[in-house]
């Protein structure tokens, strides 16, 4: 697969995350997580943590991330389909970093996220 993000098969414990930085801080409205042409290589499941985050290394951004609050909660997803979540994403101040975690692993096509400016 090459439009998207396909992590390898897991097949001991555990799950696989990214952070990604936003382009500037905001409140997150809507989600969309886009399985499109993953087939049987989707994760079954997926949540989202964020953080408002002045400075940080990378190093320090994966150690903090493990501490972050959860925007969204697990949610199953489906196999090549646009998922989308506003109910939902918990209550939160604003973000400017979020830690995508799909369980156990798969692909994912899209991660839009909109919301608006701090």
């Amino acid at each position: 697969m090459g439009d998207g993000w396909e992590t390898r098969r897991r097949r001991e414990p555990g799950f696989d995350w990214c952070i990604i930085a936003l382009a500037r801080p905001g409140v997150i409205e809507e989600i969309e997580v886009d399985t499109a042409h993953f087939k049987g290589n989707y994760p079954d499941r997926f949540s989202i943590e964020a953080a408002l985050v002045s400075q940080a290394t990378d190093q320090s951004l994966i150690t903090q991330s493990m501490f972050w609050a959860p925007l969204l909660p697990e949610q199953p997803l489906q196999m090549d389909h646009q998922h989308h979540f506003r109910e939902q994403i918990l209550a939160h101040a604003a973000v400017s970093h979020v830690r995508l975690s799909i369980y156990p692993d798969g692909g994912i096509s899209r991660l839009r996220l909109r919301g608006r400016p701090a």
